[in-house]
């Protein structure tokens, strides 16, 4: 395995000389992890942000072929200590060595899809409106514009996805795709991986010639030094995925800066699924099989797991609910990413099957050891539901609540009552979905993916995907954090009045040497 260092990483320098007081845990024996790491001084990250600020003047204007060198060369990398990752990933998370290497293909898969993206070039959106001299009364003036990058980026590391949504997950990839330095806040879950594959980021810098600042990797409190990339003047956006405790906080100090910054937070969603009559009576049998494999995948530590089941009572659902009542008694215990999120789990599903309103239906097996969660099973009424917002909270775990009701209307009440999430599933017939498009206009206004005959876990990463919601789903329903749209949360449209065509940016000038596509007088052209 490649060397540990306990150190931050900035730019290519080390930063945190103090004692160390980050250890990665083993969830499931509670065992102390080395090497320890030491939280950064406010010199060392002021010192990472500035050489991020230094690094911008150079990174935003470097081509798109030489962005996409960089992005596949860390995807390189990252595949040449798949191994490492794999043996040091599941001793900090618990998550099995084949989730590993599977998020390490998605991370790589994601940053070589950026890399087409920055290659390719139209992302920029170029825009070009001729000058008319002629025009009466007032001449038309030449007017180009696109979209350019923000700035230097703070990414924050997520616990339930220690490749995909860390250190050269989504955020990043899609930030220096945009020609944005990235200073990435490391997760005290997974500290060594975090560091791993911080070391193959940095190498990456180097071998492509790129400015010293381009990456960093800090590690410290999350609070103390969360909120000091946030503050940080040379700081222009954020990338967040956790709590909504955690993200709201951060979005604060987002929006009461002296100068305001766009914050993306990916922060609380319960996913509902919606199960029409017609399907319920054609596939019960499989229906409760595929969301018990759905709620249950990675013990539930998901963003998108079916925290809520909807049903109408006026069909036979009773063949259904014991079948998923029977896979979830019979489901093992698991090991949880972390005290804290097992901590959690625990409380919340306590409390939601002591609510008087909520009948427990089935309870898997128990298994002792640390941070060992089992699935559950709820269930209630429509409306206790309407009447007890608790009941709709995120339980961030390998759980769901059955809601019934009985009919259209009452359905209609609980998709409207909803808060923003990231998906919505509905399962019916042709003839249910044709019968229920009211159903599904409702939930195009509260998710950001409606999956019909699916189920909302497993996010496939391409162009199309949309990976957010309105709140509190995320805290900008208008962006995606998963597919190449992301790209657009780290830049700002340009406008260039009367320039010269040698003083443009090659995407605007006049003999397209990029080969872009561009809309042009109002036309597209290719």
């Amino acid at each position: 395995m490649a060397e540990l260092t306990g150190k931050s990483i900035i730019g290519f320098q080390s930063g945190g000389e103090g004692d160390p007081t980050i250890f990665g845990i083993n969830p499931a024996t509670g065992e102390s992890l080395q090497p320890g790491y030491a939280a950064v001084s406010e010199a060392e990250l002021n010192r990472a942000v500035e050489f991020a600020a230094e690094a911008f003047e150079v990174f935003s204007k470097t081509s798109g072929t030489a962005k996409a060198t960089f992005l596949r060369k860390i995807a390189d990398n990252i595949e040449a200590i798949g191994d490492d990752l794999a043996q040091l990933a599941p001793q900090e998370t618990g998550l099995p060595e084949g989730r590993i290497r599977m998020e390490t293909g998605r991370t790589c898969g994601q940053l070589r899809l950026f890399a087409t993206v920055a290659e390719e070039g139209s992302w920029v959106g170029a825009r070009i409106d001729h000058a008319d001299p002629d025009r009466a009364p007032v001449p038309k003036p030449d007017v180009r514009s696109m979209e350019r990058p923000l700035g230097s980026v703070a990414v924050f590391c997520a616990s339930n996805f220690p490749l995909a949504f860390s250190v050269a997950g989504g955020d990043t990839a899609s930030a220096f795709a945009a020609g944005c330095p990235v200073v990435v806040k490391a997760h005290h879950s997974h500290p060594g991986t975090a560091e791993l594959v911080g070391q193959a980021v940095s190498a990456a810098v180097r071998d492509c010639g790129l400015p010293e600042g381009t990456f960093s990797l800090v590690y410290g409190p999350g609070r103390e030094t969360g909120s000091a990339l946030v503050r940080h003047p040379a700081i222009k956006a954020a990338g967040f995925t956790g709590s909504r405790a955690g993200g709201q906080a951060l979005m604060k100090l987002a929006a009461d800066r002296p100068e305001p910054i766009p914050f993306y937070a990916e922060m609380s969603s319960i996913n509902p699924v919606f199960i029409l009559p017609g399907a319920m009576a054609e596939r019960a049998e499989q229906l409760a099989a595929g969301l018990h494999g759905s709620m249950t995948l990675g013990v539930g530590q998901f963003c998108t797991n079916p925290g809520v089941t909807i049903l109408d009572s006026t069909a036979d659902i009773e063949p259904f609910v014991a079948k998923l009542a029977e896979l979830v008694g019979g489901s093992p215990g698991a090991t949880m990413l972390n005290p804290g999120i097992s901590a959690a789990y625990d409380s919340g599903a306590g409390a939601l099957g002591g609510n008087v309103a909520v009948e427990t239906v089935a309870l898997g097996q128990a298994v002792d050891g640390q941070c060992q969660a089992g699935a559950a099973l709820f269930r209630t009424t429509a409306d206790a539901f309407l009447g007890d917002e608790s009941l709709g909270a995120e339980l961030f775990g390998p759980s769901t609540l059955v809601v019934t009701h009985d009919g259209a209307d009452k359905m209609l009440a609980l998709a409207k009552s909803l808060e923003g999430q990231l998906t919505a599933t509905v399962h019916g017939t042709d003839a249910d979905l044709e019968a229920n498009r009211e159903l599904l206009d409702v939930l195009e206004t509260k998710v950001g993916r409606v999956v019909v005959n699916g189920f909302p876990t497993g996010v496939e990463v391409c162009h199309a995907m949309v990976h957010g919601g309105p709140f509190p789903a995320t805290s900008d329903g208008r962006s995606t954090s998963v597919g190449t749209g992301a790209i657009h949360r780290f830049t700002r449209p340009v406008c260039y009045q009367g320039f010269p065509d040698a003083l443009l940016p090659a995407e605007l000038r006049e003999a397209n040497p990029l080969g872009i596509r561009r809309l042009i007088d109002g036309e597209p052209i290719f």
